[in-house]
């Protein structure tokens, strides 16, 4: 096949692809093989890198906007092109807040503006408000269903994953048992529309890091992985107790994790995050899928990003020339 004609093959794959609502990451599995995802991750360090939405959400229009004040914002469908300006990296990681529509032509819009501009879609960071755990049925399955929503806004947009929030139940303490139930559904959604399904330590109670590894466990399907989060952990217990959370954290993960270089405690003390130690645990447990840049501190995010890039970059140049020497340079 020749390039043109490969390249209009390609072309229609992905189109047809997600017509059919089914990612266009999807991967073909000899029978008897365990149907599991299979994105190819760049390895070149900057490559690997991607820039979230949520630290510029002063800047790009959001659902919950004013009508006037949204209209001075940058549209999501901009984003790509202006981080590429920016920081020379195209790759994004929207929230779902910048998202203001599911419809299909709205999506194809910014999967076009986002292509046009050189850069994908890594991951979709999806906040809902209904609890999976929740003691009522009709909650979890709201919150099973704004799940599956974002599985196929990510075929539309072309994006390997999505991150989906587990919002705290009234009235309830997590339930590993119930949550378990509800992510098996959505896993298993997402396993037929080949998205991989993240699950983020943000909310100290909801979301706890070793409360999401045994909840993973217990799903036990390739397509349910942990998002390590470099910073959140940091800022809501003891530093022994954080590292070897995002430890357990990157033992299943996958596709995506945030960078950050400092967190807020709780009583608003700025805690600093070791990168270096972050990035080696990631290296331990052969972590192949991308840095989301997300600066989380007061100040600047655009000055932010840009110390977050440059020690990525350091600590991920540094690992490859690690690994071309076996390991032997620490």
């Amino acid at each position: 096949m020749n390039p043109a004609n490969r390249r209009q093959f390609l072309q229609q794959t992905l189109a047809t692809a997600a017509v059919a609502g089914i990612s266009p990451y999807a991967s073909a599995f000899a029978p008897g093989q365990e149907r599991a995802p299979n994105v190819h991750f760049p390895s070149a360090p900057r490559a690997r890198l991607a820039i979230a939405s949520y630290p510029f959400r002063e800047f790009i229009q959001g659902k919950h906007d004013a009508a006037l004040a949204g209209q001075n914002k940058m549209p999501l469908k901009d984003f790509s092109a202006h981080v590429r300006e920016k920081f020379g990296i195209a790759k994004i990681e929207p929230w779902s807040e910048h998202l203001l529509s599911l419809e299909p032509a709205y999506l194809e819009e910014i999967r076009a503006a986002v292509a046009k501009a050189g850069g994908a879609i890594i991951n979709i960071a999806a906040d809902g408000e209904h609890s999976p755990y929740a003691p009522a049925q009709e909650e979890r399955e709201q919150a099973i269903s704004f799940s599956k929503s974002w599985i196929d806004a990510a075929v539309r947009l072309g994006s390997p994953g999505v991150r989906t929030n587990i919002p705290a139940a009234r009235g309830a303490k997590p339930d590993a048992a119930v949550l378990s139930e509800s992510l098996k559904r959505v896993a298993d959604y997402g396993a037929r529309k080949n998205i991989v399904v993240h699950l983020e330590n943000d909310n100290p109670v909801s979301e706890d890091p070793f409360f999401l590894v045994r909840v993973i466990e217990r799903v036990d399907s390739p397509w349910l992985r942990a998002l390590p989060d470099f910073g959140n952990s940091v800022g809501a217990m003891p530093a022994a107790d954080a590292y070897r959370a995002i430890d357990a954290m990157f033992a299943h993960a996958y596709g995506i994790s945030h960078v950050k270089n400092a967190s807020v405690s709780r009583d608003g003390k700025i805690i600093s995050v070791d990168l270096a130690r972050t990035f080696s645990i990631a290296a331990k447990h052969r972590y192949k899928g991308y840095f989301s840049m997300e600066w989380d501190s007061p100040g600047d995010p655009y000055a932010g990003t840009r110390e977050l890039i440059e020690s990525a970059l350091k600590n991920l140049a540094a690992e490859k020339e690690e690994a071309a020497h076996g390991g032997n340079l620490r």
